[in-house]
């Protein structure tokens, strides 16, 4: 399970132990999703120089104490989801080198009495608790100084001694999983001074008298403010925005995951002095269930004239009132994608005044149906730099649209466009139209320097001449099957071209072609995945002057077609000689033999039609028909007999004659000599009737040695006749 690097991949094998032959060449050893129970202290002791040791999802209940002694170059271990019901300070003992420690999951109630990390000097991330985590003492965390991350995953903790989280003098990210607002609190006042983001979740936040406890949030000086998973009312927003604005050094919000009871129509005026430091605010996936009733934000419009940076993505906007807008004066950046915007809604939402300073607009995954009304809604933008309004779904676009004339980055991937027009802004330096089924592409567009046609129905480049000055193309994922060298030569300026999944004719002169193209092979990126000749070009990011093509992948048509013609040729011989050697015959009779095989293994009495079934050589036809015969049909009862001249049925296959007469036979009579042995037709009643009969240990055969004929005569399979005679 090792590969070269020693990297040991033995996760979701089944494994009830660590297995044994660890060396000290392992560096990373992978165990998760297992059902290890027990460490014992010599799993890991040759292991010296491991670095990562994943054992996270099995049912560890145990540790042996020095089970990690030798892991002393150990960076990153991972216990979570076990079954460890404490948790030993002397399993990390000599864990030096430890940066990263998860023991989430588990069933340990506390961390005992004294620090678990006190020798960790190098932790820079670590992540705790599980649904019974309880209780967290003072001492638990001495030692621990600086963090890069601290998750505490504690949904029912209920004890939290005041000081416990005091000692770490930083955390980058503090991640608080804990239901209780007042233990929130607690750890928040033991914070106010270290943290730098401060991420909280799944908390209740509906009640108005609890909102009091989270007050001394106001004087947290951490950067950016995180709630996820959490619980908002109309009661308490505006307790929530007070303490938000308060914070003295917060610069970003964060609501993922939310959800919102309410319709904006707050109790209370929102009173708050203005922040000056909030520049940030995104809103991602906020649940709003009367989100039709929502009203339009004034309460809240003074607080946003500062922010420059606004996501609200995924939240079914539909509209952005227009005084709202315009008191976003200082806006740089607004993503509203994923959401329900139309043109109308657009129109209003960006009305005259508004968004004074906007560099980028984000409007993908919307409703937005009329390109050249979108483009006369933003055309007074002034600033307007970036523009993505992928995946709407625009269809026809006129050849006349009005747009902001700073606009420079055009994204119109995934909208439906059939044919691109003028319509399309001639400021453009970057303009994306992968995923529209276009067949052609023929714009004047002199500054542009990135053109993305991905995924079209491209036959041909576009022609240079509109575009001088090209520097990047992208038209992978078309139907180009070449192009020739006055196509490429009149892009001058073009220094990368990804043209993969194509349908390329690979030639030596064609690749030949391509490497002399000084500005772009050098460069040349991802060229091309689906490439007829694609082993050693199927290497996104290979330089073209480095590959050197074999015969094989030169002339591919010249040996697929060598190698057809030869295949043909084997399969004419192959059915030659099996005409010749009577092979439909053989498959025929072993597919009859088969069948019998199957059939039951005697019949009923009432279909037994005769006495004997006689098999014979036709050289012995003479005795057998006209004294054997003549006797045993001519005795007193009479006998009667099947003979192949007949009493086969006409017209039906010989190998269904002998099967059915031995079956419709009290007996049946071989009639042996030299001539037998070598008839191959007596072979084959032979060899049914020795399984039909010998199998069932029953004494249907009758012998009839007519020669002396030698014992090796008769052959090996036939075991039990040979025993016989």
């Amino acid at each position: 399970s090792c590969d070269t690097t020693e990297i040991c991949n033995c996760s979701s094998m089944g494994l009830d132990f660590i297995p044994p032959g660890l060396t000290a060449k392992t560096t990373v050893l992978n165990l998760a999703h297992n059902r290890i129970k027990h460490i014992q202290s010599q799993d890991l002791w040759q292991a010296v120089n491991l670095r990562a040791l994943l054992l996270q999802s099995n049912k560890i209940s145990s540790i042996d104490e020095d089970s990690f002694r030798s892991l002393g170059k150990l960076e990153l271990l991972d216990l979570s989801n076990n079954s460890l019901a404490h948790l030993s300070p002397v399993w990390f003992g000599h864990l030096f080198s430890l940066q990263h420690l998860y023991l989430q999951g588990n069933s340990y109630r506390d961390l005992g009495q004294s620090s678990l990390f006190s020798n960790l000097r190098n932790l820079s991330s670590l992540h705790l608790g599980n649904p019974g985590f309880s209780t967290i003492r003072q001492g638990n965390f001495e030692g621990v100084v600086l963090l890069d991350q601290l998750w505490i995953d504690g949904g029912n903790l209920s004890q939290y001694e005041p000081g416990s989280l005091e000692l770490i003098r930083k955390i980058n990210h503090m991640i608080i999983n804990i239901k209780s607002i007042s233990i929130v609190s607690a750890i928040v006042r033991d914070l106010l001074h270290s943290v730098a983001w401060l991420e909280v979740r799944k908390l209740d936040l509906s009640e108005l008298d609890e909102m009091q406890l989270l007050r001394v949030m106001s004087n947290c000086f951490a950067s950016k403010l995180s709630f996820k998973e959490s619980l908002i009312t109309d009661a308490t927003v505006p307790d929530i925005v007070s303490i938000i604005a308060d914070m003295p050094k917060l610069e970003e919000v964060e609501l993922i995951d939310c959800r919102l009871l309410g319709t904006g129509r707050w109790k209370m005026q929102i009173h708050v002095n203005q922040s000056q430091t909030i520049k940030v605010m995104t809103i991602e996936k906020l649940s709003i269930e009367q989100f039709y009733l929502f009203t339009d934000l004034q309460n809240v419009q003074g607080l946003l004239s500062l922010l420059t940076k606004i996501t609200v993505q995924n939240t079914k906007v539909f509209l952005v009132p227009c005084r709202l807008s315009q008191h976003l004066r200082s806006l740089e950046y607004l993503d509203l994608s994923s959401n329900l915007l139309g043109d109308q809604s657009l129109k209003h939402s960006a009305c005259l005044g508004s968004l004074p300073v906007l560099q980028t607009l984000n409007l993908s995954q919307n409703s937005l149906s009329d390109l050249e009304m979108t483009g006369k809604s933003l055309s007074h933008l002034r600033h307007l730099i970036l523009l993505d309004i992928s995946q709407n779904n625009f269809g026809d676009i006129p050849d006349v649209c009005k747009w902001p004339k700073t606009l420079k980055y055009l994204n119109l991937s995934r909208t439906q466009i059939r044919k691109v027009t003028t319509c399309i802004p001639p400021t453009l330096e970057v303009l994306d139209v992968s995923a529209n089924n276009l067949k052609e592409f023929g714009l004047q567009l002199p500054f542009l320097k990135e053109l993305y046609l991905t995924r079209n129905q491209l036959k041909t480049l576009p022609d240079a001449a509109p575009i001088p000055n090209l520097v990047a193309m992208s038209v992978r994922s078309n139907k180009l099957n070449s192009f020739s060298k006055e196509e490429l030569e009149s892009f001058k300026h073009m220094v990368l071209l990804d043209a993969g999944d194509n349908n390329f004719i690979c030639s030596c002169e064609f690749l030949s072609f391509i490497h002399h193209q000084a500005g772009l092979a050098q460069v040349l990126v991802g060229w091309p995945d689906k490439y007829m000749c694609d082993s050693p070009l199927a290497v996104r990011g290979a330089q073209v002057g480095a590959v050197h093509l074999s015969l094989m992948e030169c002339h591919r048509s010249l040996v697929v077609s060598l190698i057809c013609s030869l295949l043909f040729l084997v399969i004419l011989s192959l059915v030659a000689v099996g005409y010749k050697c009577h092979a439909v015959w053989y498959l025929r009779m072993t597919w009859a033999w088969l069948r019998a095989k199957r059939k039951p293994r005697r019949a009923p009495p009432k279909d037994l039609c005769y006495d004997a079934f006689v098999s014979y050589s036709e050289n012995d036809s003479d005795w057998v028909e006209n004294i054997m015969v003549q006797e045993l049909e001519q005795a007193c009862p009479p006998f009667r007999l099947c003979l192949h001249k007949r009493d086969f049925v006409p017209g039906k296959w010989i190998v269904d004659n002998i099967i059915d007469s031995i079956e419709k036979s009290h007996k049946t009579l071989f009639v042996l000599s030299e001539h037998f042995v070598q008839s191959e037709w007596c072979k084959y009643e032979l060899d049914f009737s020795h399984f039909r009969l010998f199998d069932e240990n029953n004494d249907a055969v009758i012998l009839i040695l007519l020669e002396p004929i030698q014992s090796q005569a008769i052959p090996k399979r036939f075991c039990k006749l040979r025993k016989i005679m």
